[in-house]
């Protein structure tokens, strides 16, 4: 073979090799987004769940207008599924505190490329917000 030719496939495998670490890069950032974006929406639906309980009056198991009382094992008997584990702070609630904290912790390694995906959520009776400092 001629130094052309052989110059022509060194080359061509030296694209398709930066076209593999690219596709890979890209595949491994939309997982994390995609996690992230799943472990959100079951934190929104836990939240709705700790909302319901504030709102359910005593003598039907709820808090009666408080948080007070309420576990994640009230809010979802199985506080884990392939997007990732969710914990509710304090477990239990105890007092009369105005919100809860919930988190989700992903499968997928989050930006940081070395710790999960992390969601923090704070629930309060009529509404709820995703912490952006705490998400990873």
């Amino acid at each position: 073979m001629g130094q052309q030719q052989l110059l022509l496939i060194v080359l061509g495998v030296v694209i398709v090799g930066l076209a593999i670490a690219t596709a890979v890069t890209l595949m491994n950032s939309q997982s994390t987004a995609t996690n992230r974006d799943a472990v959100t929406n079951d934190l929104l639906n836990l939240s709705a769940r700790a909302q319901q309980y504030h709102r359910r009056p005593r003598m039907m198991g709820g808090g009666g207008g408080s948080f007070a009382g309420l576990t994640m094992r009230k809010i979802t008997p199985k506080p884990t599924n392939p997007n990732g584990t969710y914990s509710l702070s304090p477990d239990p609630v105890s007092g009369t505190p105005p919100f809860v904290t919930l988190t989700g912790v992903g499968v997928e390694v989050g930006n940081d490329a070395s710790t999960p995906v992390m969601v923090v959520m704070t629930v309060w009776a009529d509404s709820a917000k995703m912490d952006m400092a705490h998400t990873n």
